[in-house]
């Protein structure tokens, strides 16, 4: 079980066309632009200690092409820091491609969903420790979280709970939960659904992504016993302090050292 204090923030670069930048709630209409330099934005990060930085193709996610595979690429030589990175991996070659450069864990979304028996072959082939599963949800009125696709324009009838369980049994190590309502809406995360997914799976390194808004959100989030937190807009928009974000970053130095 991961102990509260032990959640790490892992912050996110979203890239779309070259650049740094984030969505509302997945709409490439809804389009704030942080960076044409993302590699400036990842040594930000490593400046405030992260140890892990989370990497999204968002063209990639959108229609499987890699426009942003060459940025990716030099953003994993940087040796200091480990990145997760996803969009667009949809076969095991693609996945094996950015593994072999060097990234430390690819993370998996809408073809776990869409083509399970695939990745349940890939965690077969490729350690587990090395990918992430990530599933979007959408929150429907009984309260399940229905699993969405495709950039989240398509909501399927799976609910998380029987998605994961089935990867659980193959030995997936890290899931990535992200409630969509709450994306890029700084409006505070789904504490009762990570809290949920613990309970039920806590032999699962559960990642949680979604409205993190302010400390009291990590805070929140590191109760209810998830081993990671990925966060965007409140990091590139400065709404939490170097301080206190410190207690969630491994490699953030002490106040004395600063």
């Amino acid at each position: 079980m991961t102990s509260s204090h032990a959640m790490e923030l892992i912050p996110a670069i979203d890239l779309k066309d070259g650049r740094c930048v984030r969505l509302y709630q997945g709409d490439f209409a809804a389009e704030t632009v942080y960076s044409d330099e993302p590699a400036s934005v990842l040594e930000r990060y490593l400046a405030l200690g992260a140890r892990h930085v989370h990497v999204v193709d968002l063209d990639g996610a959108r229609d499987g092409t890699q426009p942003n595979r060459r940025i990716v690429l030099e953003l994993a030589r940087d040796r200091r820091v480990k990145l997760q990175v996803g969009g667009g991996l949809r076969t095991l070659a693609r996945v094996r491609e950015l593994l072999d450069a060097g990234i430390e864990r690819a993370v998996i979304g809408s073809v776990a969903v869409t083509a399970p028996e695939d990745v349940a072959r890939w965690l077969d082939e490729i350690d587990p420790a090395r990918l992430v599963l990530a599933f979007d949800v959408r929150i429907d009125a009984t309260g399940a979280p229905l699993l969405t696709t495709h950039g989240w324009r398509e909501t399927s009838t799976t609910v998380l709970w029987d998605a994961v369980e089935r990867f659980a049994r193959l030995g997936v190590q890290h899931v990535l939960c992200t409630d969509i309502a709450r994306d890029g809406a700084l409006t505070g995360p789904n504490c009762a659904l990570y809290a949920e997914a613990v309970r039920r799976f806590p032999e699962v390194r559960w990642q949680a992504s979604g409205g993190v808004a302010t400390a009291a959100d990590l805070a929140a989030l590191a109760a209810s016993g998830l081993a990671a937190v990925i966060s965007g807009k409140a990091m590139l928009e400065n709404r939490i302090t170097p301080e206190e974000l410190r207690p969630f970053l491994p490699n953030a130095s002490s106040p004395a050292s600063m």
